[in-house]
């Protein structure tokens, strides 16, 4: 992968000329901040682990800058955009690949476990910021032939998706995500790499599938309830979710105790103690 791009690279000057000339204007009700630096595409693609027997899923093709990437090295790569005006720009970027997809459509609706034959795939994507996190989630918890995530997404996102707890951004996403998989930080991705700049920082995170508890889905029930009135002790907020404290108290835990101290084991073994209640 020394040279991972050859004449394809989109660097910020391409990507201006390539909008310009198509006349597209980025969309900020569809998160539209463009990658325009070829290192950070290449780092996300070594991330990825992909060889040329990797199937990949891209999540936002935009002017296909990720996806000339990931077509160099993958074997399969199926891109998804919502923008339908962008399909004169990746017409013209993606002319002489002959292993990409392109697919037009609302990623947040489709059922990707479904969408996508065979597998495993591996989803490498500059997330648009507006869904990043739901897509992320949705994934995990029904795409079970998407095994490892390798996504960029704000860094306030990348720092809900992995928190501990007891610190301030954990909560639900971090618990879906424990429970479904390991997850890491790549590495930190500044405004100034995309066209327009955001506001705000990004980075990549890596995340690989492991099998879930068997009571993952009503664990995440019980979380939900309890983050859902995070500053209540678990006995008031989750009142009309399990039958009774005693749950709490077979399970090993204090009902005077507040959500954000409980790690994601925890909710399984709460969900555990109903069964056996």
């Amino acid at each position: 992968m020394d040279d991972l791009f050859g004449d394809g690279m989109q660097a910020r000057s391409e990507i201006r000329r390539l909008l310009r000339e198509h006349d597209h204007q980025p969309r900020k009700g569809y998160g539209q901040n463009f990658l325009v630096d070829p290192n950070i595409v290449d780092r996300m693609v070594r991330a990825a682990g992909i060889t040329s027997d990797t199937q990949v899923l891209e999540i936002g093709a935009g002017t296909g800058a990720v996806t000339i990437g990931l077509a160099a090295v993958a074997g399969r790569v199926v891109s998804y955009e919502v923008d339908h005006s962008l399909e004169p720009v990746l017409d013209e970027v993606l002319t002489v690949t002959e292993n990409v997809e392109v697919r037009f459509g609302d990623a947040t609706r489709i059922d990707f476990s479904h969408a996508l034959d065979g597998g495993p795939w591996t989803m490498v994507s500059n997330l648009p910021f507006n869904v990043g996190t739901g897509i992320v989630l949705d994934i995990l918890q029904g795409a079970p032939n998407i095994d490892r995530l390798v996504v960029m997404v704000q860094k306030e996102v990348a720092d809900r998706l992995l928190a501990e707890p007891g610190a301030k951004t954990y909560g639900i996403p971090s618990v879906i995500v424990a429970l479904h998989a390991t997850a890491h930080l790549a590495f930190g991705v500044p405004p100034q790499v995309f066209e327009p700049a955001p506001r705000v920082d990004s980075a990549v995170v890596v995340i690989d599938r492991k099998p879930a508890p068997a009571k993952v889905v009503r664990a995440i029930e019980i979380a939900s309830a309890a983050f859902g009135q995070r500053r209540k002790m678990l006995r008031r907020s989750l009142a009309g979710t399990i039958a009774d404290e005693s749950i709490l108290v077979a399970a090993g835990i204090d009902p005077t105790t507040r959500p954000e101290v409980l790690s994601p084991e925890d909710f399984v073994t709460i969900a555990n103690a109903e069964g056996a209640s």
